[in-house]
């Protein structure tokens, strides 16, 4: 195979993106330095006495400024309240605490094993690709596992383990945002939403559940994009390559101890017994999730527990059974460890906390809105090209910022309100959000696992290289967008909500 001078100009691109990137400051600084421009901007309004009318209320909206007295008083004040009440801070770590058990027990990285071992034939493409979708239920433990998996079975088949590692690739990267079951993503979406329409409905309620079903609609679609690009567009092009290289050790896959067999098996069984407990509870009058919440349905507003519960119990059974907990420590251990991994994120969070709130506080956030708002319906734009171009917008970003969280911790205050002026509700932003940010995974190169895919990778096609994953991976990027943006504006156009409590306009 000769690669070609547009090669090595597209490689030489990405090289440059990687560098401006890799040379952004950590998502925790870019907050603390968008907290300092806030700040300073709400100071200049103050002076310039800026101010905005609400064409609905009448009301003059003018800023606060944060660097008066009574700005860094409040500052001050609300420090640990504003951290401590972040909304998407103590969902995502309840949440975490039962997917982690499962995870470091042994559990989902093993029921994944499992699952791929058993598919066989014309099915192997699709199988990998929805495995893939579905493993972020596993945290990150689908880059691990599965991509090694599908390059021996595609072997195996006599198919290349090429178009393998890029079908599992796709469908854990490419298709993260999506998923049948509620997963952690969803909580955490749902915090940033909520913040960002609480300035200007202070009482506005996000479910966890907002997106659901559009979420199961979409593994079904991109189960079956994947599975074409795979097969007409990725296998073809290595299809006969005489450079790929099959290591000797290769015969066989290696299987799954029976103890972990039966360890899965009876942790399936738990699932199924606590998701009956939980649909009794709901079903049955009386019982205690039957009837209306304050905000939604009561199942929808414990989702997080019920997520908890739906992790652990079976985590615990698994690792039981299977050896890995020996002891009531080794869970606390587990979970321990799990919380350890968070930590990251609860950076991330303190300071998104405080830029947010002074964002609401500072009252520029709801200036930008309410004014955004105007000049965009001014313009009379179809709500359908701002949603595209929304995406597009995220897209982008992605290949500078790799973080979901500190995008959205960004995007949501900014975004959400703007839309909401249009009509349009913070759980149709968020579902945006998730396909723009999830069809960029496998082709931005801040993906932290976009490493361990390449060293995979070059294990069988020795000289490839970042460019060479980038231009593999592209064709999923573009017919994933594609195609999930069509089934949003079809999705839009029937009025279909996109999950329980999840209406699209406002």
């Amino acid at each position: 195979m000769t690669l070609s001078s547009d090669h090595f100009r597209s490689h030489r691109t990405l090289d440059v993106l990687e560098r401006i990137g890799n040379r952004l400051p950590d998502p925790a600084a870019l907050f603390v330095i968008g907290l300092i421009i806030i700040m300073l901007l709400s100071h200049i309004a103050v002076l310039l006495d800026w101010s905005v009318t609400n064409t609905s209320s009448m009301q003059v909206i003018t800023a606060n400024s944060l660097l008066s007295s009574a700005g860094i008083w409040w500052l001050l004040s609300h420090l640990v309240e504003n951290f401590i009440q972040f909304p998407p801070l103590g969902i995502v770590l309840v949440g975490m605490l039962g997917i982690g058990l499962a995870d470091r027990s042994g559990l989902l990285p093993t029921a994944l094993h499992m699952a791929s071992m058993r598919v066989k034939g014309i099915w192997l493409s699709p199988a990998m690709i929805f495995l893939g979708i579905m493993s972020s239920v596993a945290l990150d433990a689908g880059y691990v596992v599965l991509p090694p998996i599908a390059a021996v079975l595609f072997i195996l088949a006599k198919r290349s383990p090429i178009a393998g590692i890029a079908a599992a690739f796709a469908g854990v990267s490419a298709g993260f945002g999506a998923n049948l079951f509620i997963t952690s993503l969803d909580p955490m979406l749902a915090g940033f939403s909520q913040s960002g329409a609480s300035l200007l409905d202070p009482n506005y309620r996000v479910a966890v559940t907002a997106n659901w079903w559009f979420m199961i609609a979409s593994t079904i679609v991109l189960t079956a994009v994947g599975w074409f690009v795979t097969e007409k567009y990725v296998e073809p092009r290595f299809r006969g390559n005489q450079e790929i290289v099959i290591p000797k050790r290769i015969n066989q896959q290696e299987g799954v101890k029976a103890k972990e067999k039966k360890a899965v098996y009876f942790a399936l069984l738990s699932v199924l017994i606590v998701l009956g407990i939980i649909i009794a509870c709901i079903a049955i009058p009386g019982m205690a999730l039957y009837g209306q919440g304050e905000y939604f349905p009561r199942w929808v507003e414990v989702t997080v527990p019920l997520l908890f519960i739906v992790f652990l119990v079976p985590g615990i059974i698994y690792g039981v059974i299977a050896g890995t907990i020996k002891s009531h420590r080794d869970i606390a251990n587990m979970m321990a460890d799990t919380l350890a991994s968070m930590g990251p994120y609860i950076v991330l969070a303190f300071f998104a906390a405080q830029f947010i709130e002074a964002f609401k506080y500072s009252h520029l956030g709801e200036m930008l809105a309410i004014g955004g708002g105007q000049w965009l319906a001014a313009a009379n734009l179809s709500v359908y090209l701002l949603i595209a171009v929304f995406i597009l917008i995220v897209m982008f970003g992605n290949v500078l910022i790799g973080s979901m969280s500190a995008k959205y911790a960004f995007f949501a205050p900014v975004f959400v309100p703007i839309f909401m002026q249009l009509g349009v509700r913070p759980e149709l932003t968020q579902v945006a959000y998730r396909i723009g940010d999830s069809v960029t995974n496998v082709i931005t190169p801040l993906n932290p696992y976009l490493v361990i895919i390449l060293a995979l990778l070059k294990e069988y096609y020795p000289k490839s290289g970042l460019g060479t994953l980038i231009s593999i991976m592209l064709p999923y990027t573009i017919a994933f967008a594609i195609a999930w943006i069509l089934l949003l504006f079809l999705w839009m156009i029937l009025g279909i909500p996109l999950g329980p409590n999840g209406l699209l306009f406002y």
